[in-house]
């Protein structure tokens, strides 16, 4: 089945950050160390499905973090959960859980859940990483990954202590993703910095591109733009994609415990 079937609109915010590509991963996502988060860190989303240039409340996304232990080690429980409102559901009812567990120390991923119920179709999977073998295990077996493999959650965290000031337009930054028991080879594009209006405020941003495979939900190419806050927290402020059917537009719009103050907000609207 083809893996962009499996994403609803609300899931762009995890995959925002890179689909696919034959780059080999760089090792700025190997050691970086956590600065942008902080434990109890909550972000909340609205998302905007658009056919005809009307854009229509479709649902939200909230993205926690808790401190835990796994295996002895502590880890940042990050939990993404996403559903369509009730007048939506009608058209793509989505009820979506995505967990990383991620180690405090290396920001590696040691466990990933996902449940997820998109327009009737039905997943869940559990993986854990074991980091001594390099390996992956789910319900279907045991896989192999490099080193510095990361799930949908982890890279999205990860991807947030990237220290964008040492990119210049045109950077890429590949990195590896598991899921559904394949290994993907990821890059983000780096753009450069510029002014957004989100329907929260007007921020100083960073925009960056994933490159996304041509399925049933996305077109094919670089066509998808994320926008992260040009300050030490680097949260998604915007998502934009055009879509198979129509536009999505995610915007953050509310958040609590941030580890900075969001100092790229120039203006609240």
């Amino acid at each position: 089945m083809n893996k962009l079937k499996l994403l609803s609109p609300l899931a762009i915010l995890l995959l925002g950050f890179g689909v696919n590509t034959q780059q080999q991963p760089s090792d700025n996502f190997c050691g970086i160390k956590n600065m942008a988060f902080q434990v109890n860190e909550e972000v909340n989303f609205k998302v905007y499905y658009a056919v005809a240039g009307f854009y229509v409340d479709a649902g939200n996304a909230t993205f926690t973090s808790k401190l835990e232990t796994v295996n002895n080690r502590p880890v940042y429980h990050v939990t993404g959960e996403g559903k369509t409102h009730s007048s939506y559901d009608l058209v793509y009812k989505v009820r979506d859980k995505y967990e990383s567990y991620i180690d405090t120390a290396t920001m590696q991923p040691l466990k990933f859940v996902r449940n997820v119920n998109e327009g009737g179709y039905k997943k869940y999977q559990n993986v854990t990483f074991n980091k001594s073998a390099n390996t992956a295990v789910s319900q279907d077996g045991v896989f192999k990954v490099p080193a510095c493999v990361q799930d949908v959650i982890s890279s999205m965290y990860y991807a947030r202590n990237i220290d964008f000031s040492k990119l210049r337009p045109d950077d890429k930054i590949p990195f590896s993703m598991f899921l559904d028991n394949e290994l993907f080879n990821m890059y983000i594009r780096y753009m450069g910095k510029e002014e957004i209006k989100t329907r929260y405020g007007k921020f100083n941003a960073i925009k960056i591109k994933p490159l996304l495979l041509k399925g049933q939900i996305f077109d094919g190419g670089e066509h998808m733009t994320v926008w992260v806050s040009d300050d030490a927290n680097h949260i998604p402020v915007r998502v934009e994609s055009p879509l198979v059917v129509g536009k999505i537009k995610v915007d953050m719009m509310s958040y609590a415990n941030l580890r900075h103050p969001l100092t790229s907000l120039i203006k609240r609207r």
